[in-house]
């Protein structure tokens, strides 16, 4: 992450290391009074650079007990193909983020699920179902030694 004022990036990390800091904490780690730092990170949040706060949840408490990414191959490479495909993932919780990539498949898949069974249902009753697929490769997270998603 990174934005042409220093200031600024230095906020950005902060920010997204701990959404929850106080502003008057930033402000001590950025060397900027709070004011000042309050009005930077409100130019921010109303241009679109700061999109919004999320918690990080314990997958272990929050009962998810396994997690996975999936490379998704299409049968058509259409806009009315990629289209339905993306309809029906968005109404899918277990998919947590997909994205259109280049290369040998047009999505990646993060999925979670409560076990190895919950998955299977998934893949078969929902992934499997949707005419727009043509192959699925699911990778399964077996540790995330470094995970910096907010």
């Amino acid at each position: 992450m990174s934005v042409s004022d220093p200031t600024d990036d230095k906020i950005l990390r902060i920010l997204g290391r701990e959404g929850r800091i106080t502003n008057q904490a930033l402000a001590g780690h950025v060397g900027l009074s709070p004011s000042a730092t309050l009005r930077r990170v409100q130019a921010m949040e109303a241009s679109g650079l700061i999109r919004g706060y999320r918690a990080i949840i314990d997958p272990d408490r929050a009962g998810i007990g396994f997690t996975a990414y999936i490379a998704v191959g299409l049968n058509e490479h259409t806009k009315r193909a990629q289209g339905a495909f993306e309809r029906a993932i968005a109404i899918a919780p277990e998919v947590r983020e997909c994205h259109n990539v280049t290369g040998s498949v047009e999505y990646l898949l993060r999925v979670e699920a409560r076990d190895l069974a919950a998955y299977k249902h998934f893949h078969t009753e929902v992934l499997g179902m949707l005419p727009q697929v043509a192959r699925l490769t699911t990778y399964v997270v077996m540790g995330s030694p470094k995970d910096e998603r907010g």
